[in-house]
């Protein structure tokens, strides 16, 4: 039997679900995705957003859940150096296994990982943080292209991304562009259907 048909299904099903809905409307500036060999550690990128210290970043996480998933929170690592937050050490978040008793089990991958951007574009400390000079985390930001080159697991995991930012600098600058004007259209375009909704109501 292998390890993954050994899972308890509550984790199993929720998890595949998670990742089903994060597929279909994903997170601004993040990507996620489960191991392809155990569904219970999903690794993530934080993409730098525009005119934050960590713009043209590209900073490599995961998120490790327990078989009690969604009852229980997941630890939350960041791996790649960011000035904001410790590597390879469990982060102290309200979305984090620090704090299950104020974990809502309604709460998915996706509400994990925009509390994680959320917090990590604040100044707020806690345990597993830094501080660090905005300089200090726009070299980092930089830096971070060529250390993730060098994780296998980063580029297992990301295929997609170890191909942009194999790329010379001025062209990834303009894929970020052209990111950042789809995200855009989808939140114009989000807006445009709330609105209409509203006139049906």
């Amino acid at each position: 039997m292998s390890p993954r048909s050994r899972l308890p299904t509550t984790a199993t099903h929720r998890l595949r679900q998670d990742y089903l809905r994060l597929k279909k409307d994903p997170v601004p500036y993040i990507e996620a995705t489960p191991l392809s060999s155990n569904i219970l550690e999903w690794h993530y990128v934080v993409i730098g957003p525009e005119g934050s210290p960590y713009e043209d970043g590209y900073y490599h996480g995961k998120l490790v859940f327990s078989r009690d998933y969604p009852f229980k929170p997941p630890s939350i690592y960041m791996i790649t150096p960011n000035g904001r937050f410790k590597c390879n050490t469990r982060l102290c978040l309200s979305i984090s296994d620090f704090h299950p008793d104020t974990w809502n089990p309604a709460w998915s991958v996706s509400t994990i990982l925009t509390g994680l951007l959320s917090f990590m574009l604040e100044k707020t400390s806690t345990l597993g943080s830094i501080e660090t000079a905005d300089f200090t985390k726009r070299r980092l930001a930089w830096e971070s292209l060529q250390y993730n080159l060098n994780d296998a697991i980063f580029r297992e995991c990301f295929p997609d991304i170890v191909e942009v930012i194999s790329l010379p600098r001025k062209k990834i600058l303009y894929i970020r562009v052209l990111y950042k004007l789809t995200i855009e259209k989808f939140s114009l375009s989000h807006f445009i259907d709330v609105e209409n909704t509203k006139s049906f109501g």
